[in-house]
């Protein structure tokens, strides 16, 4: 009994007959269309996430089996925070927060994946993905979340397993992640009014003590290339100078 297996990254719920699924189907003889309708209903609650799917095809009766593996922690994280991305500096900006039920569900979706005995120490790991990210948990840095979950703060919840949120909660939830993009774009106006005060203070002096007196003041490393000219657009001006002297010269 031969089987061929075929492994492709697919949309939550939005698989097609197109490349890279339809052509890897189509030598092995299975009806492209239903395996297509089978793998959407499977991956439907992943939707607008890349899914790695794969589809084992016994070649002589052309019965198959789909096995759905999960999205990456930090695309599950992301789905429940309700972001597009992460923090771009999550020491400082912290982009949403997610309640202990929501570390929970992404703990139990990635059980096969992760390193953790049990679950308490799997969704360690997934707060420590939100640390990368920027994101807290009940309100809390990472490394206090994770020292919280130490201390059983959470403990009835993990034991009863709750991952669903009420919509109060997700109200809430939603409230603070505004907040917290708000604070986002405050504190970025700030930084680039300091940058730009800097600057201004500092004309004409050498970028690279304008660049240190603003990593000196705090502005992050982001902002500072934002601002600042690229060494390649710096470099003409530093090579034409000894050009023209030379040619004075002569």
């Amino acid at each position: 009994m031969a089987k061929e297996s075929v492994d492709v990254m697919v949309e939550g719920g939005k698989a097609t007959a197109a490349p890279p699924l339809g052509p890897a189907l189509g030598p092995l003889g299975v009806n492209i269309g239903k395996v297509v309708a089978d793998i959407n209903k499977k991956t439907e609650s992943f939707k607008g996430m890349q899914v790695p799917v794969k589809v084992t095809v016994d070649t002589s009766t052309k019965e198959y089996e789909i096995t759905v593996g999960t999205p990456p922690a930090s695309a599950l994280i992301k789905k429940e925070a309700g972001v597009d991305k992460g923090a771009a500096n999550p020491k400082l900006e912290k982009v949403a927060d997610l309640r202990i039920e929501q570390i929970i569900k992404i703990a139990k979706m990635k059980e096969d994946s992760l390193l953790g005995k049990d679950l308490k120490q799997r969704m360690k790991e997934i707060i420590g993905t939100c640390h990368s990210m920027g994101v807290l948990v009940e309100g809390l840095p990472a490394n206090e979340a994770i020292v919280a979950v130490n201390g059983g703060k959470f403990d009835s919840q993990i034991k009863s397993e709750k991952t669903e949120l009420t919509a109060e909660e997700k109200k809430k939830l939603n409230e603070e992640r505004i907040r917290l993009q708000e604070e986002i774009k405050v504190r970025r106006e700030e930084f680039l009014a300091k940058a730009k005060s800097i600057m201004s203070g500092m004309e004409g002096k050498p970028a690279s003590e304008i660049k240190a007196k603003m990593v000196e003041a705090g502005i992050p490393t982001l902002i500072i290339k934002e601002l600042m000219p690229s060494a390649k657009e710096e470099k003409p001006a530093g090579g034409a100078a000894p050009a023209a002297a030379g040619g004075a010269k002569k």
